[in-house]
């Protein structure tokens, strides 16, 4: 009775501290763990319901957590292989199969392992003190590590695409991607200017949008330019249509679109349109600048999603302030396991 009773404070307070960072700021990283730890609160409360009944749903739970487990590193290496087939073989193309590879390789170290230790059933140590068995404990740990940061993080990007959002703003970014020969809609640009479509058309009040890009290198036009064409040729009349020419970096897309806004005397409601996997990263950069907006994801192809992923994840963890804490969490439990080990 006062476990259940503890579970069920415990949950309570985990999903209230949530729903306060997260009303207060949905761009700070700590909103991913406060969401798992929410989530994973509700796990002892299933359990005790479910197991009055029958043990069967959680056997079966526990199960499938595992065979998701034992499937992942293939799908990303397939979806590598898809990837280069489709993309090329460019380093950023490769993120999900070398991924995929470490985790698979760490999950076999990892098994074999528990395995070891079954057979052994105590009578010797369970890592041998030996230079290969430490690397591969450390080797191991460091992509069950990786693995479950990764996941966490990628629970509250896929978190942000399901939340209701109002449908009344002021201004609508839309954020630019690299033309095709140099003047034509990319089909993950299409993608972007047709979800800022379905914002323009949904809102009670047609909002101004901005499409935000410049000029390339390899571009005869902007691609504010080639999104304003696109724009108006599915019905958005010029008039709402503010184009943004002159950025170069997702961070100029948003400082040069919020000068365009500043000189409006309104609400400044604002929505931010961009690729879904890349809406977490981009509200962060909102934030930097003082800008308060909605994002909102459009639709990517289903090979290309992990690995752009994987790189938005890489990139927050390269911020001096993640990269600290990242690497800081690593080493204290790798103290833990040498300790472990050498005691």
């Amino acid at each position: 009775m006062y476990l259940a009773l503890a579970a069920i404070v415990f949950s309570m307070f985990c999903w209230f501290m949530f729903v306060l960072y997260f009303r207060k700021d949905r761009s700070r990283y700590r909103n991913c763990y406060l969401l798992s730890l929410a989530l994973l609160s509700l796990f002892p409360l299933a359990v005790g319901v479910l197991g009055r009944y029958s043990s069967m749903p959680v056997m079966l739970t526990l199960w499938l957590g595992l065979l998701i487990i034992l499937i992942v590193p293939f799908f990303l290496i397939f979806n590598g292989i898809v990837m280069i087939r489709k993309e090329g073989r460019h380093l950023s193309q490769l993120l999900s199969l070398v991924f995929g590879i470490a985790i698979l390789i760490g999950e076999l170290i990892t098994f074999g392992g528990i395995l070891r230790y079954a057979a052994l059933d105590g009578k010797e140590p369970f890592i041998p003190q030996t230079f290969i068995a430490v690397f591969a404990a450390l080797f191991s740990f460091t992509v069950i590590y990786g693995s479950v940061s990764f996941l966490i993080f990628m629970i509250y990007t896929l978190f942000l695409q399901i939340i209701p959002r109002k449908k009344d703003f002021d201004f609508v970014i839309i954020h630019g991607a690299g033309l095709l020969d140099g003047n034509r809609v990319s089909k993950l640009l299409q993608d972007r200017l047709d979800k800022a479509i379905e914002v323009y058309k949904a809102d009670p009040t047609p909002p101004k949008l901005i499409p935000s890009g410049g000029k390339g290198s390899d571009e005869t036009i902007s691609e504010a330019e080639a999104m304003s064409q696109y724009l108006m040729s599915h019905g958005v009349p010029e008039d709402d249509i503010l184009p943004e020419t002159e950025s170069t970096t997702t961070l100029e897309n948003l400082q040069f679109s919020k000068k365009i806004m500043d000189t409006y005397d309104c609400r400044k409601y604002t929505a931010l349109v961009t690729s879904n996997y890349h809406v977490y990263r981009a509200l962060r950069y909102c934030r930097d600048i003082g800008l308060k907006c909605t994002g909102i994801g459009s639709h990517v192809a289903w090979y290309f999603w992990p690995s752009a992923l994987i790189r938005e994840y890489i990139a927050i963890h390269m911020e001096k302030k993640h990269f600290i804490l990242f690497a800081g969490g690593w080493l204290a439990c790798v103290a833990l396991i040498m300790y472990f080990i050498y005691q």
